[in-house]
């Protein structure tokens, strides 16, 4: 059988016919891979340099290789935070024409980091809670969308940095299967699975020292499940408010948007006797805040680093001469957001020298400053502006940065501000 390569788009179509496919990936010469940290996996998995992309090269059987890729890009077209599959080969052979397991393809999401590598120092308490929480909205997300993960685990997951929090992305949906929607017993199938791995995940670290003293892997394999039930009532339950009351659905509403979600249909009902209102939440997606700065500036980020920005955006117009709101003869929003991004966020973004950003995208740094504004201002007991804490972050904090953390193999780390 010849060797046959699907994919979708990447960068360099032609540079994927480059990398040594009659060999085994165990094999692969160095002079081919990117020396980045990978979590666990039951199967070989290596990162490779096609162009100027890095792609994460995974050798599993032709059928489950072909279903996974069309699953991720069934993700991809729901809007789930997934790795982008780019795709398979197969017809592998070595140079005896003895044949090789097939290749499914992925691009490398740039910035992320496997779990196992983040508790390469000791992590506090307070960051894993946080984890969880990313976690939790990532399986409410998928269930949403229909998505039975079948092995929801920390090894499955990639995290990214999202404005002092973490984003987490589905890295492995060979287990996964995809419905129109999924019943009670199938989420919770997912949740028990979800606890099982995380628990055993943390017993594993702990056995090897990596856990904090504090930890118990046992409760926070439980705390996966508090918090996905309390995000999945609060986006599914149905509302009973007084007749005439219909602040309340605004207020739900507006709840649902502060979680990153965003109401595209609703459901009102009234009382035969006219005393009560019911509302239900039809269709709920992700990624609201997301969406507004997307539609308001064409910036793309992550949803807490685009609710901060937008929260810097308002403050921003406020003080501008021709906001109006309300008012048909004032700047429309999308002019005036605009404006914010070319006189201020990508100014101040491109006064952090490139040579000490590392990983972090322009979104990220920006959070990143005013964090140090407002640190900064709090300590002067007033607004020391966003010029002077760009110069003291550059100089203050970035040095200091760079000489407590380790750099990521094949990448510098992305400083905090923490």
């Amino acid at each position: 059988m010849a060797l046959q390569i699907s994919a979708t788009n990447p960068e360099h179509p032609a540079l994927l016919l480059e990398l040594p496919w009659h060999l085994p990936l165990e094999e692969w010469p160095d002079e081919y891979l990117v020396p980045l940290p990978r979590g666990i996996s039951r199967h070989v998995v290596r990162y490779a340099r096609a162009g100027t992309e890095v792609i994460a090269v995974k050798e599993l059987a032709e059928r489950p290789a072909l279903r996974e890729y069309e699953l991720l890009r069934d993700l991809d077209r729901l809007g789930i935070p997934a790795v982008d599959a780019l795709g398979v080969v197969t017809g592998r052979t070595d140079a005896d024409g003895a044949p090789l397991e097939p290749v499914l393809i992925t691009r490398h999401l740039r910035g992320s980091m496997p779990y196992r590598s983040m508790f390469e120092t000791t992590m506090r308490p307070a960051t894993m809670h946080r984890l969880m929480d990313a976690l939790a909205v990532l399986l409410v997300r998928l269930h949403l969308a229909g998505f039975a993960w079948g092995d929801c685990s920390l090894s499955n997951t990639l995290f990214r940095r999202d404005a002092g929090a973490y984003a987490a992305y589905l890295v492995d949906a060979e287990t996964g299967d995809l419905h129109p929607q999924l019943s009670t017993g199938q989420r919770e199938y997912d949740l028990d699975l979800a606890r099982v791995n995380i628990s055993g995940e943390l017993l594993d670290l702990e056995a090897s020292g990596a856990l904090h003293p504090s930890v118990d892997p046992v409760d926070f394999g439980m705390e996966i499940c508090g918090r996905y039930r309390e995000l999945w009532d609060e986006l599914t339950r149905t509302s009973v408010y007084p007749a005439g009351k219909y602040h309340y659905i605004e207020r739900r509403i507006r709840r649902l948007n502060d979680l990153g979600f965003d109401v595209a249909e609703m459901q009102i009902e009234h009382a035969s006797n006219g005393d009560t209102v019911t509302f239900v939440p039809k269709v709920v997606d992700a990624g609201h805040h997301q969406r507004q700065l997307l539609r308001l500036t064409g910036l793309d980020a992550e949803e807490n680093q685009a609710r901060r920005l937008l929260n810097d955006l308002e403050s921003w117009m406020a003080t501008q001469d021709d906001y109006a709101p309300g008012d048909t003869l004032g700047a429309r929003p999308e002019v005036l957001a605009h404006r914010w991004v070319r006189e201020v966020f990508r100014p101040t973004v491109r006064a952090v020298p490139p040579e000490l950003r590392g990983a972090m995208d322009a979104a990220e740094i920006y959070h990143e400053l005013l964090e140090h504004r407002w640190y900064l201002s709090e300590r002067a007991q007033h607004d020391i502006g966003l010029d002077t804490a760009v110069q003291d972050y550059i100089d203050n904090i970035l040095p200091k940065a760079r000489e407590t953390l380790q750099p990521t193999v094949g990448e510098t780390p992305a400083p905090t501000a923490e």
